[in-house]
């Protein structure tokens, strides 16, 4: 069982192979000794699509290969032409894949790729977790956006929430197993609830209210929907158990793109939005995203996209690159597409100042000392990686295991992407 792309389908990942583990399967550590792989897929970028088709053409043809997740429902039409597989079936197919590998365990080629929009996995289905501290939590699946670049709609589809009383015994339930970080997660988690007349906020406090020692990370918000309950948010986020980080994509500085995008805010909404978390606490990461190379984008749109990122010192800015996804309305924008050999220039100078930034933005943490929440095996042997209250990334080197621990630190080093430091004895 392997997974790629965002969160939600990790946790998408994590639930398949747990209604397969429940049904009498065994999970394999490698392809080798499996019977059947099934890779939960991601397609939401051109280049992440072509390097899942690619992986999954290198597939060995004497092991049956079920590809789930988004790239099915996305680009169906490319999968089947290029890669052979046994199975098919689209994202957060929950206890569905339990009859699937059944089926094609049995000989049969299995295609479940038609609309699943109306489902909505259960929390309460059982999940593997890889021995993590980390409980990934989808809140809500899809989103109410209609962005001109963006095809995870046609895999996620119209939101749909769980209710906040479903959401609160599964933080209780991983709490007492032994979780102490939550992910909330979804397409857009500021839109959350709004089919079911609450919101995000009114889910923060009443997770808040679970007695124990544990740390929520709230995922991507959109501005629009974030300043709708913008107040009520501030006063949620008051809980020392909330991260200080804010992932909010601006996407682009210019409003004329924003409104070629299907983005439905200015870039002074965005910079409100970021004024408010930094004005209502002492210290904020903040999260961002630029597409490079929008159709209709030109140099003067562009060079507002660094101002925006240079004034507004995101400690993150992910950059990408515009490709156009199938049947999205800006595939469709052909004759105002900008050759890529432009697009990675605008790339590469958007990654350069982000990667400036971050390193500036972090300097400041030199010779902090506090509190870390380790939940990563580092990289280096004998090193792992907590995140302070503003979920900064803190590497330390020890030897003992330290997965859950609470950990005073001392920051010693700094770089674009992280911290090291050495534990308070």
């Amino acid at each position: 069982m392997k997974s790629y792309g965002c969160s939600t389908n990790q946790a998408d990942g994590e639930t398949l192979a747990g209604c397969l583990a429940k049904a009498g399967h065994e999970l394999a550590s490698t392809v080798t000794s499996a019977d059947v792989a099934v890779y939960n897929t991601c397609a939401v970028k051109g280049p992440t699509e072509n390097r899942i088709i690619e992986l999954l053409k290198r597939f060995p043809r004497s092991k049956k290969l079920i590809v789930a997740g988004c790239l099915p429902s996305i680009d169906f039409e490319r999968l089947s032409a290029e890669v052979q597989f046994d199975g098919v079936v689209g994202p957060a197919a929950g206890m569905r894949i339990v009859d699937v590998v059944d089926r094609v365990l049995k000989g049969e080629k299995v295609i479940e790729v038609g609309p699943t929009h109306s489902e909505l996995p259960e929390l309460s289905l059982p999940r593997c977790s890889s021995g993590s501290v980390v409980s990934i939590v989808p809140i809500s699946y899809g989103c109410l956006g209609s962005c001109a670049y963006c095809c995870v709609v046609f895999a996620r589809g119209h939101l749909r929430s769980h209710s906040v009383e479903e959401i609160v015994q599964r933080v209780k339930g991983d709490l007492g197993a032994g979780f102490r970080e939550f992910w909330l997660t979804s397409q857009d988690v500021a839109c959350y609830g709004r089919d079911k007349q609450t919101n995000l906020a009114n889910l923060l406090k009443a997770l808040c209210v679970i007695d124990g020692d544990f740390r929520i990370r709230v995922g991507m918000m959109t501005p629009d929907m974030t300043m709708g309950i913008l107040e009520d948010l501030l006063s949620a986020f008051e809980d020392d158990r909330i991260f200080k980080f804010v992932h909010l994509p601006v996407q682009s500085g210019d409003d004329g793109v924003l409104r070629l995008m299907r983005r439905h805010y200015s870039v002074s909404d965005f910079r409100s939005v970021v004024d408010a978390f930094r004005t209502g606490f002492h210290e904020v990461t903040l999260a961002t995203d630029v597409i490079c190379g929008f159709p209709g984008e030109n140099e003067a749109d562009f060079d507002r996209t660094l101002r925006v990122i240079e004034e507004v010192n995101p400690d993150i800015t992910n950059v990408s690159k515009f490709f156009a996804r199938p049947k999205t309305p800006a595939a469709a924008m052909t004759n105002r597409f900008i050759p890529l050999s432009e697009v990675k220039r605008r790339s590469v100078s958007a990654s350069a100042l982000a990667k400036r930034i971050a390193f500036e933005k972090n300097q400041k943490w030199k010779d902090w000392s506090g509190t870390i929440l380790v939940d990563e095996v580092g990289k280096v042997p004998g090193s792992w990686v907590g995140r302070n209250y503003a979920y900064k990334p803190i590497t330390i080197k020890e030897g003992d295991n330290l997965f859950g621990k609470s950990l005073r630190v001392h920051v010693e080093e700094v770089f674009p992407t992280y911290l090291a430091g050495r534990l308070i004895r």
